[in-house]
């Protein structure tokens, strides 16, 4: 097989993660997701709780706008963020991967092997997921989901100059109330496509 990158944006709940393991599994490649933390804890020394945390910080202002008015070192949330795109570019030349979420698609937005995707779904079946498949308790689900979202937004919108979840960021979007089995299948055939492109 040639070199192929597939980035998976998704909504909470959407099933998008699933969706990736199954595409790494079935495609024979590497699956980046929780084991980019460790990767960027080892960069950093800081510990993967840390690690984990920032990305769920709510940041204001931009990345860029940062790095342009501040002399001073960058914030520990922008010190993780660059120690992390420098994995993600490293694992997307060493080898033919699935990665989840991270701002792969931005980071990786002038490579021309990557296939960028983004996996939504209808609310109702994010919140079964989240109350079935994930085991979240919150007694209002939707409003719970929706705040997944958010903080997904807000830290994509930070770090990227595109906008999370809007379908020109991405090279295809997939719905996944077709079924994880037929997500795969679609991405599947994009990302032979793109293959027999090159």
């Amino acid at each position: 097989m040639k070199h192929i990158v597939i980035t998976i944006g998704r909504e909470y709940g959407s099933g998008g993660r699933l969706i990736a393991k199954q595409l790494s599994e079935e495609m024979g490649i590497t699956f980046y997701d929780k084991q980019l933390i460790t990767e960027v804890a080892k960069k950093t020394g800081f510990s993967e709780n840390f690690i984990r945390d920032t990305e769920h910080q709510r940041p204001t202002n931009s990345f860029l706008y940062d790095l342009y008015t501040t002399v001073a070192t960058p914030s520990v949330p922008d010190q993780v963020f660059i120690a992390q795109a420098k994995v993600i570019k490293e694992a997307a030349a060493r080898e033919s991967c699935v990665i989840v979420g991270r701002c792969a698609d931005y980071i990786l937005r002038e490579e021309p092997h990557v296939l960028k995707v983004f996996v939504n779904a209808p609310i109702d079946q994010r919140i079964r997921r989240a109350r079935e498949e994930y085991g979240v308790t919150e007694p209002n689900l939707e409003s719970y989901v929706i705040r997944q979202d958010k903080a997904r937004a807000s830290y994509y919108n930070y770090f990227a100059t595109g906008r999370w979840g809007q379908s020109r960021e991405y090279d295809l979007c997939v719905n996944s109330r077709i079924g994880i089995n037929a997500a795969v299948k679609v991405i599947r055939a994009a990302a032979q496509a793109m293959l027999d492109e090159e």
